[in-house]
């Protein structure tokens, strides 16, 4: 066989099937005999390597009994760092799939990415129904990836022993990004709701608590937590409360996420990952929770709930009626034995003895003589004809509001520059002009509080309806730890909380009706003491104050709806109204003729509650905003303060040019200040006026130099402190003046500063703070205090009604002591 003999093709052919079978049979000794994957046994580490023609299936079978919750947890490991080439895990169930890639990819702000290798992942459990019985299930994990070379990786699959988690009982684990944790519960018999509470020591990393319904597959990863059930961002603490019937199963998942960054609770992005960097993080952002889910009130509680708020409130409405009723027996008892005389000894008077625009002896400064002023108006009797001031049935002119009479207009700039102002010479337009006057504020706030509270009503439903919808409970900024729902209402109590405010509004408009309706038909009889006696009884303001007190209420629930950043003016601006209704009416006991009209008032209000939702959007960090705020402060209180002195006839307006406008405050200022600085010409009121403007300078230094976040607090804080300012002053010039406190006002003063303690010292607890992020303000959050339903701030809404309900009566009763006092013998200051 010289050459050699070529191999003939049978051969050839012969040899390449040989060869396919060798790859064939390596194959099926990587996956498994036969074609079959290799069984695996939960709790073994499985370790190997694959490559694009090397893939990996283990069947993993268990057998799962009625009524018994089985809870798969698969673990698995990849040294490789390639992004290019990840390994990919296939898990398959009987009702589902689950997949993903080590290294497992998270995106964060900016996009960052954050990369693990270590992964573990909860499959979603399996429950036999009792009608099948037990049965098999088996598990297959696929490993294969797509490089050209070997990658490594270890394989660990368990079964859950603690994967039912049970009412008041603590359950400790740890939790990361890439190893996020979910749990069953299931609701016993006799529980209808429960709360979640979850706590850790450490703030950071941030974390999701989600409440997911029983459904495969789970959403446990940072970018698909959002997508089912309902969930809040967490730091130390959060709370869910859960309701029975929004889960037909009577049962859910608790599912615990690790958040690869910290933006979303409050937290910076770690500076050594600045820019678009990949890094291996695997078990640096671990976080160790414990998870305690404990029974909700029972309906029992919201019906004593309601019962206490209402009858609570409803006693004032018999402390009422009883105060009434003993009202009513002295009347009778003192009409049956004769009227008093009036203090000043003179008894009922007589066309011989009118009120005038007098000034007694010592009157230095545009001193009227009774006889001779023009301006003083006499009060006749009854069989004289009709008194100045009274109702009649003549004609009023109701073109103009102010000054009907024309002599008023020649005399009041003498009148009001007096040195000894007496309340005669402020009080005398005719008083059915005024009343109508004062009447305006009750009509504009009635017509403000319609157009303000419709809108509000209807974004607070929006606001409500999305955190139901989409179950982000982020949105709101409730206390979750004493947060009841009722209905679509996901905090109850908080809403619940302001009826106080709205029945002791109604009960204050009562009150002030009855006073109303007893002044008229004195009117009507020709009462001497009702026409020329005592404080001018105009009641317009105070229907005012009823309506504004009521509308807080309303409006103050509509905010804890959903409580947050964007609606909290709607809180404050009825707040800001009120203190300043009630500086006005105080102002208004003693100045009735020259107080502000109700248009200028509003207009007022108007612009603080825009320079509120100025300062809320944009008084944060910008220095600018809190310059031009102070400024606007200081001008502002100086210019009221100069037209309070001077009784509003200090004025700049006029023929002269602007040079000279500056030049006549050059002249008053040179007059007052330097000419007469050893005593100011109007002692009382400069020194109200100077300890008002340091407590406003004061305000805005402060707000310039430490630029508080809550920003429309700070501006409530100044018109509260202004108005017990001018409150305070107003109680010790009256008591200055030989005046008296009867026992009801004095009663109402002592409850006033009582109640507005208490409720102050429940309004400081903070409970919760959207001047923070969701999860930073659910570390206040704290349990309930009053009847298991109610929380500090409830109990703040309750004491907050009962003390405005009683800051009321005291200027509605202040001046009661002056009802048989003459006009001219009342001091204004």
């Amino acid at each position: 066989m010289a050459g050699g003999v070529a191999p003939a093709p049978g051969a050839l052919l012969c040899a390449l099937l040989c060869a396919l079978l060798c790859a064939a049979a390596a194959a099926a000794a990587v996956v498994g005999s036969e074609g079959n994957p290799a069984p695996g046994a939960f709790g073994r580490v499985y370790q190997g390597n694959v490559n694009i023609s090397a893939e990996r299936v283990y069947a993993f079978a268990y057998r799962s009994q009625p009524g018994q919750v089985d809870a798969v947890r698969v673990y698995v490991n990849s040294s490789s760092e390639n992004l290019q080439y990840p390994v990919l895990f296939v898990v398959r169930q009987q009702k589902g799939v689950l997949s993903w890639q080590v290294p497992l990819i998270f995106r964060g702000l900016y996009q960052r990415t954050y990369n693990y290798q270590e992964v573990s992942r909860t499959l979603c459990p399996s429950e036999p129904t009792p009608e099948t019985g037990s049965s098999d299930q088996i598990i297959f994990v696929d490993v294969a990836s797509m490089a050209p070379f070997n990658i490594a990786y270890e394989l660990l699959v368990t079964r859950l022993e603690n994967f039912q988690l049970e009412t008041n009982k603590a359950f400790n684990f740890t939790a990361s990004p890439s190893q996020p944790q979910y749990f069953l519960y299931r609701f016993p018999q006799d529980v209808d709701s429960v709360i979640i509470k979850v706590v850790s020591d450490a703030a950071y990393p941030c974390s999701v608590v989600s409440v997911q319904d029983i459904v495969c597959p789970v959403y446990d990863l940072d970018h698909n937590v959002e997508f089912n059930g309902v969930y809040q961002s967490m730091t130390k603490q959060a709370a869910i409360t859960v309701q029975r019937k929004d889960f037909p199963g009577e049962q859910f998942f608790v599912v615990f996420v690790i958040k690869p960054e910290d933006y979303a609770c409050g937290g910076s992005v770690p500076s050594s990952i600045h820019g678009n960097v990949n890094r291996t993080w695997n078990l640096q952002r671990t976080k160790n929770l414990q998870v305690t889910i404990v029974p909700s009130v029972k309906k029992s509680v919201y019906v004593q709930a309601m019962f206490f708020s209402f009858l609570s409130f409803l006693s004032f409405y018999l402390g009422s009626v009883v105060v009434a009723f003993v009202h009513y027996i002295r009347v009778q008892r003192k009409a049956s034995a004769g009227r008093l005389c009036p203090e000043d000894g003179s008894g009922i008077m007589t066309s011989s003895q009118p009120i005038t625009a007098s000034t007694p002896e010592g009157s230095s400064y545009g001193a009227i003589d009774e006889s001779s002023s023009s301006g003083g108006r006499q009060f006749s009797s009854p069989e004289g004809g009709p008194r100045a001031g009274s109702d009649t049935d003549s004609s009023v002119e109701e073109e103009s509001d102010f000054d009907t009479m024309p002599e008023i207009e020649s005399d009041k700039n003498i009148i009001r520059t007096k040195v000894f102002l007496y309340l005669s010479d402020l009080s005398r337009k005719d008083r059915r002009i005024v009343s109508k006057k004062y009447k305006i504020y009750f009509w504009n706030i009635i017509t403000i509080a319609v157009f303000y509270a419709l809108p509000v009503i209807q974004l607070v439903i929006t606001y409500q309806t999305v955190v139901n919808v989409t179950g982000n409970q982020d949105i709101c900024y409730y206390n979750f730890l004493c947060a009841h729902p009722l209905g679509v209402l996901s905090a109850f109590n908080n809403i619940l909380s302001n009826v106080g405010h709205m029945l002791l509004g109604f009960l204050f408009l009562l009150i002030v009706l009855r006073r109303d309706i007893l002044h008229r038909r004195a009117m009507e009889m020709k009462d001497v003491y009702t026409l020329d006696y005592g404080i001018p009884k105009h009641f317009g303001l105070f229907y005012a104050m009823g309506i504004a007190l009521m509308m807080e209420g309303v409006l103050s629930a509509c905010y804890h709806v959903c409580p947050n950043y964007s609606n909290f003016q709607f809180d404050t601006s009825f707040m800001y109204m009120i203190a300043g209704l009630c500086m006005l009416k105080l102002y208004q006991t003693r100045h009735p003729d020259i107080n502000a009209s109700a248009y200028s008032a509003y207009a007022s209000f108007a612009v603080v509650i825009c320079l509120a939702v100025l300062g809320v959007v944009f008084g944060k960090n910008d220095i600018w905003f809190w310059v031009i705020f102070s400024i606007i402060h200081v001008l502002a209180s100086l210019a009221l303060s100069t037209q309070i002195y001077y009784m509003g006839r200090f004025k700049i307006d006029g023929p002269e040019s602007d040079l000279g406008m500056f030049r006549r405050a050059v002249m008053v200022l040179y007059t007052d200040c330097i000419q007469r600085c050893s005593r100011p010409m109007y002692m009382d009121r400069m020194v109200l006026l100077i300890v008002g403007n340091l407590v406003n300078w004061s305000f805005a230094v402060f707000g310039l130099v430490y630029r508080p976040r809550d920003f429309a607090s700070y501006i409530l804080g100044i018109f509260i402190c202004n108005l017990l300012l001018y409150l305070a002053f107003y109680i010790i010039m009256k008591l200055r003046s030989s005046e008296k406190l009867l026992p009801i006002p004095m009663f109402c003063i002592v409850a006033t500063a009582v109640v507005w303690a208490a409720a102050l010292y429940f309004f400081f607890q903070t409970l919760s703070s959207w001047e923070e992020t969701p999860a930073e303000s659910r570390e206040k959050n704290r349990p309930c205090i009053l009847l298991g339903f109610f929380d500090d701030h409830d109990v703040w809404h309750f004491l907050s009604a009962a003390a405005l309900f009683f800051s009321f009566l005291v200027l509605l009763t202040l001046d009661d002591d002056l009802d048989v006092v003459r006009r001219d013998k009342i001091p204004v200051f």
